[in-house]
């Protein structure tokens, strides 16, 4: 069993940024895919981001695209979020996912393993 901790979210106010990070613990694997997923008030859970076990790799949901930025240190079991010029269209839980995943099926959320627990980005108009 893997666990995955998210902290960093707020309440932040339109173009700011927040680094949202999630901490793994428990039985796990360097070679997993990481992807960020969130979920708005009254939408679906949607894709973020993606990057793989390596790092090498990125991708991104086109409207935070050249605004975020995920990345992972796998020395320290963590995987980021960088979000940046952050919009009220933002607004939402932010959850963190791993699972052996290849890079072309990221998006896909049934194929993630664990999940952490969320946590809360508000943009404020």
């Amino acid at each position: 069993q893997v666990q995955l901790v998210e902290s960093g979210g707020g309440l932040v106010q339109t173009g700011g940024s927040l680094r949202l990070s999630c901490a793994a613990s428990g039985r796990t694997d360097s070679r997993y895919a990481m992807g960020w997923f969130r979920q708005a008030p009254g939408k679906e859970r949607a894709f973020v981001a993606g990057i793989n076990w390596s790092g090498t790799r990125t991708y991104y949901e086109d409207s935070v695209k050249g605004r975020f930025t995920i990345s992972r240190d796998n020395a320290k079991k963590a995987v980021y979020l960088q979000t940046n010029s952050l919009k009220p269209e933002d607004t939402a839980v932010y959850y963190c996912a791993a699972g052996f995943i290849f890079g072309g099926d990221m998006y896909k959320q049934g194929l993630y393993d664990y999940w952490g627990q969320g946590t809360q980005v508000t943009v404020s108009s």
